[in-house]
């Protein structure tokens, strides 16, 4: 990545404790005194849309005011993103946040905001793995046979995404980088067309969530090679991580998703947001809900935030500069 494209990364503290020109009476009124918008850049159902309308709920019950979900789709969640890194930074407009639109767009396109500058970090929900899938069918029945085949065979073996530049194709990008396989990657627009391609046979491999194919994987509609994190979860009994099964030692990655507010918002909002999302991660019945959409829950606060992006930016600028990954 070039000195000043990273410029734009510089995601200091400061996106939340920047001198507030206009904050002292945002910081002073009663907050909050109305209806808040949680805006969500993903049609409905998809993961974010989820998380989000499940925190959205616990928050309304905690600040007394309703928090009312508003889905912005479009242009791989830049349109929604976009539409908080401009609202006024008073508390009343919250992002629903995920890996897509805050890590990987701005690393292979010029995105309408710029992370750093427009959005402040508030407090993560917890890591989601991804699972390397096949068919079957496929010939091989381990991640070592698996590896062997397709290393044997250069450009014979295929491979979804969700579309260029998107968590699935970085993700699958940066597994077929460092474990030495040359495969052609098949783009489609969107995760559901993607997965349904791996199903029909369209492509051989692909990477994708627990809540969108661990049901399949369980009907035995699919077979899951390996997780894409360090560590085993157990939201998947019985997949092993692919760093530990055969696959490069290095890989560890799984999706995020959590809450950004614009830059400059007052800092006890977002202290008292942290506080909340904390407290409803806790509860039980919370906890289960986020699991249910296959999310190992673990609150992170601004600086754990911060510190994952900054890895996540500087393992993937890099690869997709190597790469020459660009958005179509």
């Amino acid at each position: 990545m070039t000195m000043h494209r990273r410029a734009t990364f510089r995601l200091g503290l400061g996106a939340a404790a920047l001198p507030l020109l206009s904050a002292p009476s945002l910081a002073q009124a009663p907050w909050p005194a109305r209806s808040l918008r949680l805006i969500i850049p993903w049609p409905p159902g998809q993961s974010t849309d989820v998380q989000g309308r499940l925190m959205a709920a616990w928050l309304s019950e905690r600040l007394g005011q309703t928090v009312v979900p508003e889905n912005r789709p479009g242009a791989g969640g830049q349109i929604g993103t976009n539409a908080v890194a401009k609202a006024v930074p008073d508390g009343y407009t919250i992002l629903s946040a995920s890996i897509g639109p805050i890590t990987f767009s701005p690393l292979v396109q010029r995105t309408p905001y710029e992370v750093e500058r427009e959005l402040a970090p508030v407090a993560t929900f917890g890591l989601a793995p991804f699972m390397l899938l096949v068919k079957p069918d496929f010939p091989a029945q381990d991640l070592r046979g698996f590896l062997a085949l397709v290393r044997a065979n250069p450009g014979k073996f295929s491979h979804n995404s969700s579309g260029v530049g998107g968590a699935q194709h970085l993700l699958t990008a940066l597994f077929n980088a460092k474990a030495g396989l040359d495969a052609l990657h098949v783009p489609f627009q969107g995760s559901a067309p993607a997965l349904a391609a791996l199903l029909g046979g369209q492509v051989d491999y692909g990477i994708d969530t627990p809540a969108a194919a661990w049901r399949l994987v369980q009907e035995g509609q699919l077979r899951a090679l390996g997780l894409s994190t360090a560590k085993p979860s157990p939201l998947v009994p019985g997949v092993m991580p692919i760093a530990s099964s055969g696959g490069p030692p290095d890989y560890d990655i799984g999706g995020w998703n959590g809450m950004m507010v614009p830059a400059g918002t007052p800092q006890p909002i977002i202290d008292r947001l942290v506080a909340e999302i904390r407290a409803g991660l806790a509860t039980p019945a919370l906890r289960r809900q986020f699991e249910s959409v296959g999310v190992e829950v673990d609150p992170q606060g601004p600086q754990e935030f911060l510190a994952m992006l900054r890895s996540l930016w500087g393992s993937f600028g890099p690869l997709i500069q190597q790469l020459g990954i660009r958005a179509e």
